[in-house]
């Protein structure tokens, strides 16, 4: 092997194998969709990382109708329960048929979707592209999902994952992307480009030659960021968010910890024992507050007690639950989509993926959990590109849980600088991308010079 070939096989970059659109792309897109579309064909293999609400839907549907006018075969969608049947109305508005499938049976030529639940019915190697929606069902890299869906589709040619943007610094989340793409193995991207410390395996940090410029520059040449069409220098007009209230109600505790007074709980297990002893004054609060008003609600919560009894409180509630019947929950969701359902108590493990709410703009949060994620992605379904009205969040807990909110306002801080940060490192770099610049690590222009003795 020649030392240049040698040289040019440890390049970073992922090159392209996919194609030039066969017909002109939707004219339904924006100028910022359109190009991020023509990227990823040209890709054929790509992660869409974009904040909620700049319309990944008709980005991935364009991209999936442009596999199978090139292939003129099949594209499975995988997407969260309910997502299904909202994807296939966006693609009644665009002009896009997506055919809803249970089993691959009944598959059809063309797009077909299906839930992640039903994964296990479909052969891979039958489809020519596929799409992930809500992708960061990968980031559980030890989940029973994330090693299914890599395995199954490693042969597909043309891959799309799309989801919001990834959580700030959780690398574990790009590395399963990466992976599921077939760029790189998860393993060997922390080898290549981080060090661990400590000895923790779940904390790790880009080495010193890897740090920014290289390593962004690889996760760019796969992935597109972008939390506004303004980063990367397109017009932003209609993706401007309106504002977001987080309207906090601590409840004065009805019992002391030292006899006299009320103190913040500091451990998870006692989290938990004040969570459970206050669920009927929680909900009560909720309830009322609900009550008196006459507008659209959806109740977050996170104990099957909560859910019970805020359902029978607050007047016209629908549960979305974990025991709900498959097709009973889907009904009640889209039914809260079209304004049938008026208040929907669910969990946001449950419906805080995938799901288009602009049509409602006040939400409950009857108590709270650490995960910023989760806070993050129902508030989320809400508060997203395409809702006219300021979104009115309250958070109802009893002041013995005051740690939980402080360390979950200390966490949206953080990850919200991070993430700008994030965009910062990559913008350039998608914008040279998207402008079909390719962009290649620097190689040695001088030859090598053996020694004589190894001639």
């Amino acid at each position: 092997m020649e030392y240049q070939e040698f040289l040019e096989q440890k390049e970073l970059i992922f090159h392209p194998v996919g194609f030039e659109p066969v017909k002109p792309l939707n004219e339904w897109l924006f100028p910022f969709q359109k190009d991020i579309v023509l990227w990823a064909l040209k890709k054929g293999r790509a992660c869409l990382f974009e904040d909620c609400g700049l319309g990944k839907t008709i980005q991935q549907l364009e991209w999936a109708h442009q596999i199978v006018l090139h292939e003129k075969g099949s594209v499975l969608i995988v997407a969260p329960l309910a997502v299904s049947q909202q994807t296939i109305q966006e693609g009644q508005k665009f002009g896009i048929k997506v055919h809803l499938c249970h089993s691959q049976s009944d598959v059809k030529k063309g797009i077909n979707i299906t839930n992640y639940e039903k994964l296990h019915k479909f052969v891979g190697s039958e489809f020519a592209g596929v799409v992930l929606d809500e992708s960061s069902i990968l980031k559980n890299m030890a989940g029973m999902i994330r090693n299914q869906v890599i395995e199954m589709f490693q042969s597909t040619p043309y891959r799309l994952a799309c989801s919001a943007t990834p959580s700030p610094n959780d690398y574990m989340e790009l590395g399963n992307h990466a992976e599921f793409l077939g760029v790189m193995g998860y393993s060997e991207m922390l080898s290549m480009f981080f060090v661990n410390d400590s000895g923790d395996t779940g904390q790790w940090r880009l080495k010193k030659h890897a740090e920014e410029r290289k390593f962004w520059e690889w996760v760019c040449s796969w992935a597109v960021m972008l939390s506004n069409p303004s980063d990367l220098g397109y017009d932003q007009k209609g993706f401007d968010l309106p504002l977001l209230n987080y309207i906090e109600h601590k409840l004065k505790s009805k019992k002391s910890n030292y006899g006299f007074f009320s103190m913040e709980v500091q451990t998870m297990e006692d989290r938990r024992r004040v969570r459970k002893e206050t669920i009927q004054e929680r909900c009560e609060f909720a309830a009322k507050l609900i009550n008196e008003s006459n507008e659209q609600w959806v109740i977050w919560c996170g104990l099957n007690e909560e859910s019970q009894l805020l359902t029978k409180l607050i007047n016209g509630a629908e549960e979305v639950a974990g025991a709900t019947e498959t097709d009973l929950r889907e009904k009640r969701m889209l039914g809260f989509s079209s304004g049938k359902v008026y208040r929907l108590v669910t969990k946001p493990k449950i419906a805080g993926f995938g799901m288009n709410w602009q049509n409602c703009h006040n939400m409950a949060f009857v108590g709270l959990s650490d995960s910023w994620e989760q806070l993050y992605q129902a508030t989320r379904r809400i508060w997203r590109f395409g809702q006219e009205y300021p979104v009115d969040c309250h958070i109802i807990i009893e002041e013995r849980e005051g740690a939980v909110l402080s360390n979950i306002k200390r966490k949206d801080k953080q990850a919200q600088h991070m993430i700008k940060n994030m965009i910062l490192h990559t913008q350039d770099i998608v914008k040279q991308e998207l402008q079909k610049e390719e962009i290649q690590i620097e190689l040695p222009k001088i030859k090598m010079k053996l020694p004589s003795w190894m001639n």
